[in-house]
């Protein structure tokens, strides 16, 4: 699959890259000037690449991040103005986030008084500073949004501080944990109720049916699309199956899925795991998953869901955390 970011963000970090004096080629500026709907991800990482090294200072992917607005993030930052509670535009977040940038994904885990809005990059170049930015740009939005009431209770890097957690503190108004493993923004549970200040019910509704398409529209044509809708009404076909309902040879499958970067074992695994969750949230026993999904019995489904998520399946369906670093190191998809 071919990543893309949406050119209206990659337009707004290039803008505030210039106004913080930094020389980007001119071919760069001319791509995503002229570019359609969507710029290629290799181009966002080249744009991270000269920035980094125009910009080497500790927090200046952070000042990156705080400087986006809700109008950058296109239909995505439409229907995070009309939802009705900061724990409605938590959940458009998590659903339509690759309409931005669709190389990386967001998670809510719930556990006790305490909800962690958990963000994991697909991306390798300036990896840490990309993170920084996000979730500064998270962090920034939700305080807009309610009119300056969210307090978040801290905010999570795997990676480790380039600089005094302090001075990343003072820009994001809240406590800042460095090498916690996992990435991600953890809030009061009681964060969620707290209204917007733009919510509106009939335009959310129709920016959604607008959202959903444009989802859709991002998978169309790929291999690894087709290859995971099969996953998904054959959970328990193998590569040689599918390979053979596609009309080559799985060695030809394996060829074609790395042109779009993602293996045959990444995309089922990724898709099992995801149904898995779904089955969970429906409160389906173990034993039902496990035999849907193709294993050999619980304890074969158990290993593996651990291995996804740094949890057993009952834990998952607690909402207890894993083991901090576990997913961020041994996740699957």
């Amino acid at each position: 699959m071919r990543h893309t970011v949406t050119v209206r963000f990659a337009q707004a970090l290039l803008e505030d890259a210039l106004q913080q004096g930094v020389e980007l080629p001119a071919a760069m500026r001319r791509v995503f000037a002229s570019s359609g709907p969507r710029v290629p991800m290799a181009e966002q990482d080249e744009f991270w690449s000269v920035f980094c090294a125009a910009r080497p200072e500790p927090l200046a992917a952070l000042r990156l991040g705080l400087s986006l607005q809700v109008r950058h993030l296109d239909v995505v930052g439409l229907l995070l103005l009309s939802s009705e509670t900061l724990g409605n535009a938590v959940e458009v977040l998590t659903e339509y986030a690759p309409i931005v940038g669709d190389q990386a994904r967001f998670e809510v885990v719930r556990a006790a008084e305490k909800v962690t809005l958990r963000y994991w990059p697909g991306f390798q170049v300036c990896r840490d500073q990309r993170v920084e930015a996000t979730l500064g740009c998270v962090v920034n939005l939700a305080r807009w949004m309610t009119s300056n009431g969210f307090r978040p209770r801290e905010i999570l890097f795997a990676h480790q501080a380039a600089a005094e957690a302090d001075a990343y503190a003072m820009l994001l108004g809240c406590p800042v944990r460095f090498g916690a493993g996992i990435n991600g923004v953890v809030m009061d549970a009681s964060e969620l109720t707290r209204p917007l200040i733009y919510a509106g019910g009939d335009a959310h509704a129709h920016l959604r049916a607008l959202a959903d398409g444009m989802l859709a529209s991002l998978q169309q044509g790929s291999l690894s699309a087709e290859v995971e809708q099969i996953i998904r009404v054959n959970p328990r076909w193998g590569k040689e199956r599918i390979a053979e309902i596609l009309g080559i040879s799985g060695r030809h499958l394996n060829r074609k899925l790395g042109a779009e970067s993602v293996s045959f074992k990444i995309l089922r695994e990724a898709v099992l795991y995801g149904m898995a969750r779904e089955a969970l949230h429906r409160r389906q026993p173990t034993s039902s998953i496990s035999a849907q999904l193709g294993f050999s019995d619980e304890n074969a489904f158990s290993r593996a869901f651990v291995r996804w998520s740094g949890r057993t399946p009952a834990q998952y369906a607690r909402g207890q955390p894993c083991e901090a670093g576990y997913a961020e190191t041994h996740k699957s998809g």
